[in-house]
């Protein structure tokens, strides 16, 4: 089954950390998804921008709205994502655990599928 590992980190702390301690947590991630690769269960890896930059789209009523970011009610940011594939939910769990990401953010694990069942 294909899973996804959300990298939920708090708003800010890339900036708290720093340009050197930011490189080599990057590198660790990097390493990560190398490891992940070689296993064969790594379809995709990637890490998102801060959300300062990002923007909402809504329509309602047929009216769109935009909403730039950063969204001020979020205190974490989805900062990156890893999708697993041929894992079962234990495997994807263990995995996860074994995320560098989980020493200063939560990594969230969710099946694929479609939304509505």
């Amino acid at each position: 089954m294909p899973y996804a590992l959300l990298i939920h980190e708090p708003r800010g702390q890339r900036l708290e950390r720093g340009l050197e301690q930011g490189q080599v947590a990057y590198q660790r991630m990097l390493d990560f998804a190398a490891t992940l690769k070689q296993r064969g269960v790594l379809r995709e890896a990637q890490s998102l921008k801060s959300d300062d930059v990002g923007v909402r789209v809504q329509v309602r009523d047929g009216r769109k709205t935009l909403l730039d970011g950063p969204f001020s009610e979020a205190k974490e940011m989805i900062g990156g994502f890893f999708l697993l594939d041929g894992v079962t939910q234990d495997e994807a769990l263990a995995i996860a655990a074994e995320c560098p990401a989980v020493q200063w953010a939560t990594v969230e694990v969710r099946e694929l599928g479609p939304c509505f069942t």
